[in-house]
């Protein structure tokens, strides 16, 4: 039987609100993985980075990509901090361990920018 008293219609059409409201939200709104991101930059700020400007780390390649330089460059971690290296040989690949000097830090210093040493 349908609803027509205007109390279950409206009833209804706020349920289907709520609903609609929710598959938008979820859409739309940020990821958790995005979230977890968020996190860990916000609490990066919040500490002293664990790397030098000058030394030279060792670390797997989590990804290659384009840097705001527009060159392509590695992407890992030191201690769970980002670290760019920069003048990477065309046959790195995403996994392989390399070595890099540590060149400067961002503005917020969460990540820093390096340049390849050599494979591990």
């Amino acid at each position: 039987m349908i609803p027509t008293s205007p109390v279950a219609v409206a009833a209804a059409g706020a349920v289907v609100l709520l609903v609609l409201f929710g598959v938008v939200r979820r859409v739309l709104g940020p990821s958790d993985e995005a979230r977890e991101s968020k996190r860990a930059h916000e609490a990066a700020r919040e500490r002293d980075p664990p790397v030098e400007i000058g030394e030279t780390y060792e670390f797997g390649v989590t990804e290659l990509t384009d840097h705001h330089s527009g060159s392509e460059v590695a992407v890992g971690k030191v201690e769970g901090f980002v670290v760019f290296a920069e003048d990477i040989p065309g046959d790195l690949a995403k996994g392989d361990v390399i070595r890099a000097k540590v060149l400067s830090f961002n503005e917020g210093r969460t990540s820093a920018d390096a340049t390849f040493v050599t494979k591990a």
